[in-house]
């Protein structure tokens, strides 16, 4: 040995070659959690790509207009409790998939039907003949009978589902529920010494 060379020290164990078959931890934990991810993300994506979908492909068996029954079973002058099955229920809703409303008979061929839910947070308004009014138990909403504000704190009137009268029948649009956002009617009323105003 020169005296240039310096002396290497010799590691005693061989370098042996890893086998591609051996499963080590750390290669099956990652495996488990692609696969875990590609489960939770399928499960987010299915829905989301339905509702992205479904205005390309509407429902042949959707009918957004309900009948309610014969215009005789209004009669004119009274308020009554009607019920519909909304039209975007599933076989598993059972009893939920019924929709109360209060349908008003103003004349022979017009009427006013309400969404029973108050306009305040949603309970459920029942209306009193003697006083001529809709209350709602939550919170004290009232409302008249043409379904405006008369007090308590809703800061509107009832809303209203379109109608139309086709072969003897009531028929209501209740593809959707009403709301400021879409076509419901919006019964407003503005109080100006004793005269008010109905916008629907």
């Amino acid at each position: 040995m020169s005296e240039l060379e310096l002396p290497v020290e010799r590691n005693n164990e061989e370098l042996t070659p890893v086998d591609p078959l051996t499963v080590s931890r750390r290669w099956l934990l990652l495996k488990i959690g692609v696969l875990f991810n590609a489960v939770v993300g399928a499960a987010v994506a299915v829905p989301v790509v339905k509702y992205l979908l479904s205005p390309v492909k509407p429902d042949a068996d959707y009918k957004s207009w309900i009948s309610l029954g014969s215009v005789d079973s209004f009669p004119v002058g009274e308020t009554r409790l009607a019920k519909f099955t909304n039209p975007v229920s599933q076989e598993w809703d059972g009893e939920t998939d019924r929709v109360a409303c209060w349908v008003r008979r103003t004349s022979r061929q017009e009427f006013q039907v309400f969404a029973i839910n108050c306009a305040h947070l949603g309970c459920p308004v029942r209306w009193f003949p003697q006083s001529q009014l809709f209350m709602c138990p939550c919170h004290g909403g009232a409302y008249y009978a043409d379904g405006s504000r008369a007090s308590g704190p809703p800061e509107r009137g009832l809303f209203t589902y379109d109608t139309k009268i086709v072969d003897g029948k009531l028929q209501i649009d209740a593809g959707q529920m009403p709301t400021l956002s879409n076509t419901a009617k919006l019964v407003q009323i503005e109080n100006a010494r004793g005269g008010s105003t109905c916008a629907g």
